[in-house]
Parts: structure tokens; sequence; C-alpha cells
């Protein structure tokens, strides 16, 4: 099978237009992803013909509503291979998926305790747990990485020991794309009795995610870097670690038995849903997987590799870029300076001619200062990328050069 890259912008509405005049070409897809009409049309069935609660409604509406909603938790276990569908837990995004482990592990940490995480985090992951060890009274460890962006596995080894408790760690780094060893990194950490959460913003859309295999406890990923709405994610953890997990909020729907004095939390998944969850975001999500498992991986996964190669081939022809991350094992991520320029200038200009990108720091200030830079501007690729999309860039970045020096 391969893939039909023609036919696939085909069903992505937003690719059809223009930006100042010129077509639009989007290269920010690992801050959001666009949607595929079959997204947007299962979001719009869902708001006009069922749109209600779920789960409590004693009316057709509401019937419809929680079939579809449950159906899309079923979708997102099988896609993840998850133990149980209980085990999904609809959040509103990777940062709260974290938050909700986070919120249970600093009631459970105590002084002398250790949490590591790595020098590649976004914000989301390092700053929830470097408070999270402010308050509990851990310590926060840092597993350092090579200058190419890969995780440096002989100093995590290092840094594991019967204090650690916790390791947070990210599939794959949203500013470098490295793809970090997960087969080898969970292992060890499982190895010293930690509990182990991935942060798989970046890592849904890019390769097979099975929870099972991978023998990490939580997983976290949002719908939007997945060709679903934002708003709507998933925290994937064992059963036997949330089902008496510390809850996150209280409310609506987790509760089991409340009186004026007290209250009892309900099963999973419930215990962790406080309140009316984003329905819409989850049919929308359960939509992307449908139309995502139409796809050969392994065509998607070479074609993304062909998008990266022609890009770093075409760094060459452009005086003093410099690619900052280059791991031997990574995504279409593709993060640059030009020496004498801003990134904040480059996308600027870049948009002028229709090409959207990324600036700044990418959440994640501690790895540019490790880097060196104060940002880098960051093109990344999808499935409905083209390799002209690729060389257009290259275009535009050569006038950007001339514009600036």
């Amino acid at each position: 099978m391969s893939l039909d890259v023609v036919a696939i912008r085909q069903q992505f509405p937003i690719l059809q237009r223009t930006v100042d005049g010129n077509p639009l070409v989007y290269l920010d897809n690992a801050a959001t992803t666009q949607k595929p009409q079959a997204v947007i049309d299962a979001i719009s069935h869902y708001c006009t013909h069922c749109n209600s609660n779920v789960h409590r409604g004693a009316h057709t509406l509401a019937d419809e509503a929680t079939r579809l909603y449950e159906a899309a938790r079923e979708k997102v276990a099988n896609f993840i291979n998850a133990f149980d569908k209980k085990e999904v837990i609809w959040t509103a995004g990777t940062t709260e998926s974290i938050n909700i482990v986070a919120n249970g592990a600093k009631q459970l940490l105590k002084a002398g305790d250790e949490v590591i995480v790595t020098e590649m985090e976004h914000h989301a992951n390092l700053v929830t747990w470097q408070q999270v060890c402010k308050v509990s009274g851990a310590t926060l460890k840092i597993a350092p990485i090579t200058d190419d962006g890969e995780l440096n596995l002989a100093e995590f080894q290092r840094l594991l020991c019967d204090a650690t408790k916790f390791v947070a760690i990210p599939h794959i780094s949203n500013a470098l794309g490295t793809i970090n060893p997960l087969s080898e990194l969970i292992p060890m950490a499982k190895a010293v009795g930690a509990w182990v959460m991935i942060d798989g913003a970046q890592g849904i859309a890019h390769g097979d995610v099975d929870v099972q295999a991978l023998g990490c406890d939580f997983y976290a990923f949002s719908g939007h870097k997945f060709f679903a709405p934002t708003g709507i994610g998933v925290l994937w953890g064992r059963a036997e670690v949330l089902c008496d997990w510390p809850v996150w909020q209280t409310g609506g729907e987790m509760i089991s038995v409340v009186t004026y004095e007290s209250a009892t939390w309900g099963e999973l998944p419930n215990r962790l849903e406080a309140g009316t969850p984003n329905i819409a975001g989850a049919v929308g999500l359960g939509a992307a997987i449908d139309w995502f498992n139409t796809l050969d991986l392994e065509a998607v996964k070479q074609h993304e590799k062909r998008l990266m190669d022609k890009a770093v081939e075409l760094s060459a022809t452009v005086d003093g870029l410099i690619i900052k991350g280059n791991a031997a094992n990574k995504i279409g991520v593709f993060s640059f300076v030009i020496e004498g320029t801003h990134p904040a200038d480059i996308g600027f200009l870049l948009d002028k001619q229709g090409i959207a990108i990324r600036t700044g720091d990418h959440c994640a200030q501690p790895l540019m200062q490790r880097l060196g830079v104060p940002g880098t501007a960051r093109a990344s690729f999808s499935i409905y990328n083209t390799v002209e999309d690729i060389e257009a860039l290259f275009i535009a970045l050569k006038k950007v050069k001339m514009m600036l020096m």
C-alpha cells in the first residue's frame, strides 16, 4: 500500500486556502495538525443531530451521544492497545493529563525521593514536575542530552537509583524531533521500581503506540496533534495504578455516594473525569483514529522521512543555516537558526509568502539555553505535506535571507 498524498491533501479543506495571495504551505504540525473532512463531519453530525450530555439523560439524544462518546473511548483503547477501555481517561490535552498524574504524585512523594526528567522537556512536563518536587520535598534530576539532541543513555542510567520514584520523559521531543528509545529507557526505570510517565504529545501521530509493549504506567497525548480538535486529550494509565490514584478534580460524574459530610469516588474511568466532558472533541478524536487507520503506517513513515531528508539536503543551499537537533532517530521536525538573523523575523517573512512555521523557544526554554540559542525556527511535517512544500520553504528562506542580510 502506498501513500497518495494528493488524495490526502484533498481531504483537508484548510489546505486549499491562501495567505496574502500565496498558496498555504502549512509546516507547523508539531504545534497542531489540520483536520480532515471526516473529522469535521463527525463533529458536525454530533452537534446537529445528537448534541446532549452523556450518561445520565433519559432521552434519545443522550443515549446517542453516550454511545458515540464511549465508542470513541474504545477506539482510543484499541489504537494504543490498552488492556481495557476503562484505562482511557478523557482530558483537555497532554498538559492536563500530566497534571492529573503529577497531582497524585505530589501526595505520594516525600523528601528523599527523586524524580527524573530530561533536558529536552516541554514546559508541560518540566514545570509540572518541578512544582511537584517543591511541594513534596522530592528532588528533581535532569537527564542530559548530547550535542546532537539525543538522550545520554549512560547518564540516564547513572541517575537511576532506589530513590527514583518517578521518571517522566517525552516520547518525542517537540523542539528537536528526537525519538527517545523507550524500549530501553522504560525497563531501566522499572528496574528501580519507578513509576514511568510518557509525554506522548508528539509521539501519537508518528508511529505505533502500544502501551502494553512499552510497559509504562502512564501515557498522555492531545487530540489536536493527531488530526482531531483542540481541547480533547487522553491520559492512559494501568488500571491497577489509576483505580486508587488521588483524584484530580471533584464534582459531578466522578462520585459514587455523596452526603453533606463526605463523598466517595466512582470507578474508572469516571473517578478521574469530573464534570461535563468535551463530548464533541472525543467524537472528533474517534473519527481521527478511524481516518488514520485507513492509512499504511509504514508508508506514512517513509513519506515523512523523505520530507526530512529533502529538508536536510536543501539546508546546505542556505549559507549560515544550522540545524538544531541531529539525532539519528527522529521525526519530521526541522529546527534551525540562520546566522545573523532572528527566528521571529524568519517566521514573519515566511508567513508573508504563505509559509506557516513556528518560531521561539517552543515551550522549552532550558533546552534552548542548552543549545545556546534564544530560540529556533521550526518547520514540522505531516502526512499531507509534499516535497514541493519543502522546496517552497527553501526558496522562501533564500528570499528571507536576502531581505535580512
